[in-house]
């Protein structure tokens, strides 16, 4: 597969979006539409009361409230790891003293190449959150084995969160 070009349709605050034009060996070159993200983290934060910390959160894409666990996109190159400890305390104002690395995911593979690296936090510190303006959020803790059946149930429908929960179940 040969990579020939890149044309920008739009370059965004949070993704840039470009027609993408591919030959695979032996065949006419072909376009996609792609769109560029700089990856982001999510964090499972688990309370001592083996509580779940999930955000009921308006999504403006979807035109309403969903459930995940508290997760950013990646500033200016920061690892993957220091995205989710901002997240945690930016939105919820939890800091955390363990954490595992819960490997990544591709968010959709099919036309971005966005990836977003999973954590779970425990023993966890509260502090103030320092959410942005347009965040409309609010924090829930829900017990770790009623989340999993939110996930299984389809009450939980983002990806990102309902990978990390099962991810996060084999290792409690």
């Amino acid at each position: 597969m040969s990579y020939i070009q890149r044309k920008a349709i739009y370059q965004g605050h949070i993704v840039d979006v470009g027609l993408e034009t591919f030959q695979p060996e032996g065949h006419e070159p072909f376009e996609f539409e792609i769109v560029r993200h700089p990856g982001g983290a999510a964090v499972v934060a688990l309370n001592e009361q083996n509580q779940v910390c999930l955000l009921r959160q308006y999504r403006p894409a979807v035109n309403g409230w969903i459930w995940e666990i508290p997760a950013g996109k990646i500033d200016f190159e920061e690892p993957p790891r220091q995205t989710a400890e901002r997240e945690l305390q930016e939105e919820v104002g939890l800091q955390a003293n363990d954490w595992d690395d819960l490997g990544d995911m591709f968010s959709s593979p099919g036309f971005c190449n966005e990836i977003v690296s999973l954590y779970l936090a425990r023993t966890l510190t509260q502090g103030a959150h320092n959410r942005e303006p347009h965040e409309l959020m609010e924090v829930h803790w829900v017990d770790f084995s009623t989340a999993l059946e939110w996930a299984q149930s389809n009450k939980i429908r983002d990806a990102k969160t309902v990978i990390a929960l099962y991810r996060s179940q084999a290792l409690l």
